[in-house]
């Protein structure tokens, strides 16, 4: 599939190897690592599961499709059952819940993972693209050992983490922010802004191993 360069250095095919976050990407934006936001969303608990029909031909889903794990060979795509929203050329997969107000929180376990992304997607993104390479999603990263923030193909390191076993996800919908949290705190370590205009879908890239998630959680107290 051809892509600019710059995607490229960025996200990669499912079955192909992910080059080094190039400097020259890390450009400032603004995601900044700590900022107090003024919430008008009503918290409530959202639950989810994954959803198989937008899963790519390498993903395989178990425990009732909470979790998802990477397959390096996959499935042949002709064994796959056609859908138009499976993920075609990434290893994408949406949660099966739309998002359209509030504030919600949930949980990822990536300790068997060294290569992922967590966030948020607008439900109806493009199936040709890879979450945090356009304007409609939105994610925190881990690659090569490091964290990131991106959004419309732009990244920022995220530091002061290391490799947890677990991190949460707060959206605010009305507030315009994706938090990754710290569980062990509890604390927003780092967010993401956005203008949240369509129905978003909890959303998921994975190239190493296996990711579980945990929805239908209450709010940690004390996050702003």
């Amino acid at each position: 599939m051809a892509m600019p360069v710059s995607a490229a250095r960025v996200c990669r095919l499912a079955r192909r190897t992910v080059s080094s976050l190039s400097a020259g990407h890390r450009r400032a934006v603004n995601l900044p690592a700590r900022t107090c936001f003024i919430s008008t969303s009503t918290a409530s608990s959202l639950q989810f599961r994954l959803d198989e029909r937008t899963a790519h031909s390498s993903l395989d889903l178990f425990k009732k499709d909470t979790g998802v794990i990477y397959r390096m060979m996959g499935l042949d795509p002709s064994q796959v059952q056609d859908d138009p929203e499976r993920f075609r050329d990434w290893a994408v997969v949406f949660g099966d819940k739309k998002i359209s107000s509030g504030r919600h929180y949930w949980e990822v376990t990536v300790k068997k993972s060294q290569e992922f992304r967590l966030g948020v997607a607008e439900a109806a993104m493009s199936r040709d693209d890879c979450v945090g390479t356009n304007s409609s999603s939105w994610v925190f990263g881990y690659a090569q050992r490091k964290w990131f923030a991106m959004t419309s193909n732009k990244i920022v390191p995220v530091t002061l983490v290391g490799k947890p076993d677990r991190v949460g996800i707060l959206l605010d919908y009305e507030g315009g922010f994706l938090g990754l949290v710290d569980v062990e705190q509890p604390r927003i370590i780092h967010t993401v802004r956005g203008q949240f205009k369509a129905p978003l879908c909890p959303a998921f890239g994975l190239w190493d191993g296996e990711l579980l998630t945990h929805s239908g959680l209450e709010e940690p107290e004390g996050l702003m």
